[in-house]
């Protein structure tokens, strides 16, 4: 790969102009959204318990549109093994194009794996039935991420019609195992290093400001999550006889949870680390729009909220194994199991920030009650480079697109792969967008993609491909 001059830009040879770009996605924008339906439609759900088949039947429809464009020389179906050897993981798909003249080479990268629906009475329309209310399209992964799919696909054909032909190398990732903690993603990489090897890299996975600012994100939290077991007893035994005296599972594991917190509710675990992020004004009416706070419900933590957000770190309880209230009997629970997810802040190794939590809890556990941790899970926090040429040429992409120059944001989220491709990639510029917005409810019931804020965010991808394969050489 050739490395262009960073102060060599589309100014200086513009192939093709920007009225053309926007011409090519003003026509084939409803094709876009429909084919946008056809993948929702697929119930791609990664997670163990769901039928891979219908991950597989939606790489290949990926696939499919892929070659559909006539841009790429390679476009395939594979699978790597996951981070232990033990089976394959879910199918993804890799496309390329190589540069020509000594262009760059962009890899674009987004999944098409989505969360599972939950309860289908908490939709106020079916999850897997894409439906158009108004401007957003509600469907799960309508947002996250099948629209970072198309916005890729959409781009390519925007671009590829309004140049005819160009320079510019193109590689296409489209992951399957995104909301399943990525496990085959580092041995992917590896495996096919030559067909991704990039010198920019577009993760189409974020999301943006509001309806019409588009952002860059330039800083995510990372994640470390693992399910834990209290027990307490042999068997169960009668609350009436032994209540009082003996401790049950229960009281042991909310007793040990509350330890986390402070009574602000901020995180209390000695270890765990902030980071000095400036933040832009957000308030706390934004805020309850945002997320939905019911009247009387106060904000948790300390400083300000996007500090909260993007720059501290979050313990939640995401899930507890106990009987249900339907099948209560007056028992002392043996045993509990609870799902723990922690968000940690850029600058902090994940692993570290596990050691940190494990201690604490082990620290605290009341009346000597036993703790087992299983299925740790953990990924790295970024911070995005924003000096070099590529944010650059995103950021002017990005002001044309949408009429308004973009805000530099961070995420509360993870996207632990993000150092991954770091470690494979070093020379790589990363740069971090999206098609969601404030109320796309991505991972939620009721998840939604505003067309208005896709058609922006597309626009400005093919806008980018365009000043990319614009820049001279240095040969």
């Amino acid at each position: 790969m050739t490395q262009p001059h960073p102060t060599e830009s589309m100014a200086a040879a513009a192939p093709v102009t920007t009225e053309a770009i926007r011409a090519a996605v003003d026509a084939g924008f409803p094709a876009t959204v429909a084919d946008l339906a056809r993948l929702v439609r697929i119930p791609s759900v990664s997670w163990p318990a769901f039928d891979p088949t219908h991950v597989a039947e939606s790489a290949e429809a990926v696939a499919e549109l892929l070659r559909g464009t006539g841009v790429f020389e390679l476009v395939e179906v594979r699978r790597a093994p996951v981070e232990d050897g033990s089976e394959l993981g879910q199918p993804a798909v890799v496309a390329s194009r190589p540069a020509r003249d000594g262009r760059p080479t962009v890899l674009l990268y987004a999944h098409h794996d989505v969360q599972p629906p939950g309860k289908d009475e908490d939709w106020e329309t079916p999850p897997f039935e894409p439906t158009q209310r108004g401007d957003r399209l509600h469907g799960r992964g309508a947002a996250d991420d099948k629209a970072g799919v198309m916005a890729h696909v959409g781009a390519i054909r925007a671009f590829a019609e309004a140049s005819g032909d160009f320079d510019l190398g193109i590689a296409v990732f489209i992951e399957g195992e995104e909301e399943w903690a990525s496990r085959s993603f580092a041995n992917f990489l590896r495996e096919h290093r030559d067909v991704l090897a990039a010198d920019a890299i577009i993760v189409a996975d974020s999301g943006n400001w509001d309806l019409e600012t588009p952002a860059i994100t330039v800083a995510l939290r990372g994640a470390v999550a693992f399910n834990l077991r209290v027990d307490t007893l042999t068997h169960a035994s009668h609350s009436g006889m032994y209540g009082g005296a003996v401790p049950d599972a229960m009281l042991a594991a909310i007793r040990l949870l509350d330890t986390l917190w402070a009574a602000d509710g901020s995180v209390a675990v000695d270890g765990l680390r902030s980071a000095d992020l400036e933040t832009p004004e957000y308030d706390e009416a934004q805020l309850r729009s945002e997320a939905g706070l019911l009247d009387g419900v106060s904000p948790i933590g300390n400083g300000t909220i996007l500090s909260r957000i993007w720059a501290k770190p979050a313990i939640t309880v995401t899930g507890i194994d106990a009987p249900d209230v339907a099948n209560a009997s007056n028992t002392l629970a043996p045993g509990v199991r609870v799902r723990v997810s922690a968000r940690i802040a850029p600058g902090q190794d994940a692993d570290e920030a596990f050691a940190a939590i494990r201690s604490h809890l082990e620290a605290n556990a009341p009346f000597g009650a036993r703790l087992t941790f299983e299925e740790v899970d953990t990924g790295q926090p970024f911070l995005v480079d924003t000096s070099g040429w590529a944010i650059a040429e995103t950021r002017a992409a990005m002001a044309e697109g949408w009429g308004r120059e973009p805000v530099e944001i961070g995420v509360g989220g993870s996207i632990p792969f993000i150092a991954e491709l770091v470690e494979e990639f070093p020379q790589a510029q990363i740069l971090v967008t999206g098609v969601e917005d404030p109320d796309s409810r991505a991972h939620s019931p009721n998840e939604s993609l505003h067309l208005g804020v896709f058609k922006r965010a597309l626009l400005s991808e093919a806008l980018i491909l365009a000043r990319l394969d614009a820049r001279a050489t240095t040969s």
